[in-house]
């Protein structure tokens, strides 16, 4: 199940990045790529599974929480990396710059 939510999530926000191409302004394309790159883990960590002679997807309860898990993991890191880059300069209207602060 972590492989199929990863890459609906991964699906879902390339979609998003590319209805909003020319606006790179949210960073969209680092949350694809997140995703993406978690799909593709799941995606080596399945076929192991089946080379082992389990079954493809697991759609365990456990496995369910944690590709949730994971995508929430991916937006909180992709909002601090929003945050920390402040695009539209929110954080900046609060912090004095450096020429009205005294030396």
């Amino acid at each position: 199940m972590c492989l199929i939510l990863t890459t609906f999530a991964a699906i879902i926000s390339t979609i998003v990045w590319y209805a909003k191409a020319p606006d790179f302004t949210y960073r969209i394309g680092t949350l694809a790529l997140m995703y993406w790159g978690a799909a593709l883990m799941w995606l080596g960590d399945a076929i192991f599974s089946v080379a082992g002679g389990e079954g493809f997807f697991d759609l365990s309860l456990d496995d369910t929480l944690l590709g949730i898990v994971i995508v929430m993991i991916g937006l909180i890191g992709w909002l601090v990396l929003l945050l920390a880059n402040d695009p539209k300069g929110v954080f900046a209207k609060f912090a004095p710059s450096a020429k009205t602060r005294k030396a």
